[in-house]
């Protein structure tokens, strides 16, 4: 394997190692927060469910993913480097912070800001859509920023319904809540994990592509399963920084929120991964916690403070790794 190639996989490796430590938050935190289930327990869940999602869901966001960028195969695995690197920086720092920041946003400003310092604008599939599967650039932007509104829409709607349909029982149903809270928090991993270890495998797949090791775009096994095992390792690991600040710093969750919560974000996920769109669990998430407030009609009670903090990460995720990227790309060609 050629340094650069072999460099851009532990690097691809490393990005879906921190998306889980930053993402295992999104599908246990709740479950957590609510103490339906002990942290333990939560996580031997997320790892298992997330380990299943990417090995069962097709590969509809791998292509979206792979499709971003059109770069000679000389500058492929030199721009999946740089991109990656700003990825992987941006993650390590939102962690650190125990800031709820979307590794998807990271990977996509790294892969345009690389593209564009390599090749120019025509290195980019601006892009659109391509019947029901989103492509491009502009179609996962789109994605990325109405998925959030859709994940507290979700919460909101599912979370009236509930207490509709459960008004006139007692508190004995607490249980049965807190139940039904580890099977939407099952198949928010599923989908958690179908959504993003194939973002990692989109990567892989280009710079394979690029280096012969493939002849199409399609991802070679051991790039599926190395992900899908990088982003479990990360989920085992856990960011508990990140769980308290979804499950607790936002609004304080009830059983029957949460399950509201996860049951929205796992319908918004998962449709988004058959569709192949990339979407920020993480902004899904915390967007459905902010759901499940309004849901109960106490906007007061939300901590907007939080939520001003995390909003202003979302929207400088991009830019900066983008910059990153750029940079890391003239650091990269020089040292090579």
């Amino acid at each position: 394997m050629e340094a650069g190639l072999f460099v851009a996989v532990v690097l691809a490796f490393a990005f879906a190692f921190t998306n889980g430590v930053q993402d295992a938050a999104n599908s246990i935190a709740t479950l957590v927060a609510t103490r339906a289930a002990r942290p333990a327990h939560a996580l031997v869940l997320a790892t298992v469910c997330i380990l299943v999602g990417p090995l069962v869901i097709g590969s509809a966001v791998a292509s979206t993913i792979a499709g971003l960028i059109d770069v000679e195969p000389s500058d492929a695995v030199e721009v999946a480097v740089a991109a990656l690197g700003a990825a992987l920086a941006w993650n390590l720092g939102a962690w650190y912070r125990g800031l709820p920041s979307s590794p998807t946003h990271a990977l996509v400003g790294g892969l345009v800001g690389a593209a564009l310092a390599a090749a120019g604008p025509d290195a980019v599939n601006w892009g659109g859509r391509d019947g029901w599967r989103p492509e491009g650039v502009v179609a996962v932007l789109f994605a990325l920023a109405v998925s959030p509104f859709l994940g507290a829409w979700a919460a909101l709607l599912v979370l009236r319904g509930f207490r509709r349909a459960l008004r006139r029982v007692t508190r004995r149903v607490t249980g049965s809540i807190r139940r039904a809270q580890w099977v939407t928090s099952a198949l928010l991993s599923v989908a958690e994990g179908a959504n993003d270890a194939q973002k990692t495998v989109g990567v892989l797949a280009t710079v394979s592509l690029a280096e012969g090791v493939t002849s199409t775009l399609e991802a070679p096994r051991w790039a599926v399963v190395g992900a899908a095992l990088s982003l479990t390792a990360g989920t085992m690991v856990g960011g508990w920084r990140i769980v308290r600040t979804i499950g607790r710093r936002i609004y304080e969750l009830r059983s029957l929120d949460a399950l509201a919560s996860q049951t929205g974000s796992a319908a918004v996920v998962l449709g988004a991964s058959l569709t192949g769109a990339p979407v920020s669990t993480t902004h899904v998430v915390s967007s459905s916690v902010v759901g499940v407030g309004g849901g109960r009609r106490r906007w007061g009670r939300i901590r907007w403070a939080v939520v001003t903090e995390m909003a202003i990460a979302w929207l400088t995720t991009l830019p900066t790794t983008a910059l990153l990227a750029a940079v890391g790309l003239s650091v990269w060609r020089w040292l090579t």
